[in-house]
């Protein structure tokens, strides 16, 4: 569980590389765009599995929850 733990809160901290929103932690990117990435396909690799999964959180209303899990 502890690792699961490890993944999330590194995936919600990860600055989005690219894009419109480049430089925003995963977790504040605007939801609709996380809806386009799911219609559109999530980026290959580690970044579209953190992406995935900040939708999740969002999709599920648990984003308020995890704020205080970022950091700087």
């Amino acid at each position: 569980m502890i690792e699961n733990e490890r993944l999330m809160v590194e995936a919600i901290n990860q600055v989005m590389p690219f894009g419109k929103y480049a430089g925003r932690k995963l977790l504040q990117l605007p939801e609709p765009y996380l809806v386009w990435f799911n219609a559109n396909g999530f980026p290959e690799g580690k970044l579209g599995q953190q992406l995935a999964l900040v939708y999740e959180i969002k999709l599920n209303g648990l984003e308020g929850m995890l704020q205080p899990l970022l950091r700087g």
